[in-house]
């Protein structure tokens, strides 16, 4: 199984390829047509709908860190961030706030990775 996608569409993919289903049947689970299951993998149409990717996220059982790739790669490929984000952030004033910071003082991503450390180590 491979871990590196090129986008969206090499994403679903190569995760309905692992689950051995047709165009037919993906389109089934998520309401669409064939062709537009295609045209997503072969880069012709942008990744669907946020509910459509949770849908996905349960049909192919992804774990939490396959689900935040998948969201990444289909706010890349909509030119945007993640789907997942931006209820978050625009109900938490704090985060866009968090986020400037970082910005302004030209936070790298060891600062981010020991955020994230920090964040993680009060949950357990």
């Amino acid at each position: 199984m491979s871990t590196e996608y090129k986008n969206f569409g090499d994403f679903l993919n190569q995760k309905r390829l692992e689950k051995k289903i047709s165009y037919r049947e993906m389109a089934k689970v998520l309401d669409v047509s064939a062709p537009y299951i295609s045209d997503i993998e072969k880069g012709r149409r942008n990744a669907p709908s946020i509910e459509k990717l949770e849908i996905l996220a349960n049909y192919f059982t992804l774990t939490e860190s396959e689900k935040a790739l998948m969201f990444d790669l289909a706010g890349k490929q909509k030119d945007s961030i993640a789907p997942d984000l931006p209820n978050y952030i625009k109900s938490n004033d704090y985060v866009a706030s968090a986020l400037r910071t970082a910005r302004d003082l030209g936070a790298d991503e060891k600062d981010w990775q020991s955020f994230i450390d920090d964040l993680k180590s009060r949950k357990g």
